[in-house]
């Protein structure tokens, strides 16, 4: 997806970055396609070896509250992983938040092998994307296995309750949308009152819990029918492991459900995942606001979504 918030590197630029890194010279570049906000580089270095340069957008790029240190919170939380048994992460070769090298903060890191689920789950059968469903449920059980000491972002859990930071979580994507006068399908203080009006919904839950929130298709590395690997960190929180993607209304995989050990039928979790789901439609269409998408198609599919989310809020 192509907008305003991706940085476009130079040759040169990459090559100095990967000299910095691993002490040898590039052989050749490419700039990735996928991805919403952050440009990515695949680099074969003149000793074989492969790795991927992901780079921030440009400081003067007006970024959502959500996505202010998303980039140090990927580096950070794949770093928890390096070496976990059960779950493959990129390791991290370097991290560079400076600028000093590069006008933007980067980082370098392994080159998965496989290929993004999203891009070939026409080519499996019913039993074997059930499989590496179920893979992903224990997967992403073992994520939220991870406790925390707070609820909120991931580099700064700074609220002693989960209602307490999503609520700012969420409000904050409403003061992102009024800071651009995106018009939303009713009035911003009506959608604050329908939201406060659910929000002890949230009072159950107990202890924070890390959350990928990222962790669909498009992250999910496969290889001969099996998972491989998961990317794309940025988006971690503490918090509640409902709110993975996977249990949201876009996906309701049954098979991912059993792999977790979660069905997710009692009226206090369903609650819960409606908060979730809208939380989600609201982001996808402000931010379009924000990164000026050029593709009118989902600009619109957006504005229907958030549409229909709120009927079912409401419901």
């Amino acid at each position: 997806m192509q907008g305003i918030y991706k940085t476009k590197l130079e040759e040169s630029q990459l090559e100095a970055a990967v000299r910095a890194a691993f002490g040898c010279t590039l052989r050749s570049s490419a700039e990735l396609g996928g991805g919403w906000a952050n440009s990515a580089y695949s680099l074969l270095l003149d000793d074989g070896r492969r790795a991927v340069l992901k780079a921030r957008p440009a400081s003067e790029v007006v970024l959502m509250r959500c996505e202010v240190e998303s980039m140090r919170t990927e580096v950070e939380a794949m770093r928890l992983f390096e070496g976990a048994k059960g779950l493959t992460v990129p390791r991290v070769y370097a991290y560079d938040a400076s600028k000093e090298l590069l006008p933007v903060e980067y980082f370098i890191m392994e080159y998965m092998e496989g290929q993004p689920l999203n891009k070939v789950k026409g080519e499996l059968s019913e039993e074997q994307l059930d499989a590496v469903y179920r893979q992903l449920g224990g997967i992403n059980r073992r994520i939220n296995e991870v406790k925390g000491t707070g609820y909120g972002y991931f580099v700064r859990p700074t609220a002693d309750s989960w209602r307490k930071a999503f609520a700012e979580i969420i409000y904050g994507a409403l003061a992102d949308g009024r800071d651009m006068n995106v018009e939303l399908p009713i009035a911003y203080s009506e959608m604050e009152r329908l939201i406060e009006e659910r929000l002890d919904a949230l009072d159950e839950v107990a202890e924070p819990r890390l959350l990928h929130w990222d962790l669909w298709d498009g992250n999910v590395f496969v290889k001969d029918g099996q998972v491989c690997g998961v990317t794309d960190f940025e988006r971690c929180l503490w918090g509640d492991p409902l709110m993975e993607y996977y249990f949201g209304r876009f996906h309701g995989s049954l098979a991912f459900r059993e792999g977790y050990g979660l069905l997710l039928n009692e009226p206090a979790q369903i609650a819960r995942r409606k908060l979730y789901d809208l939380y989600l439609d609201l982001l996808l269409y402000i931010e379009c606001a924000f990164r000026k998408y050029e593709d009118r198609h989902h600009i619109q599919w957006t504005i229907d979504n958030l549409a229909h989310g709120l009927d079912r809020f409401r419901a």
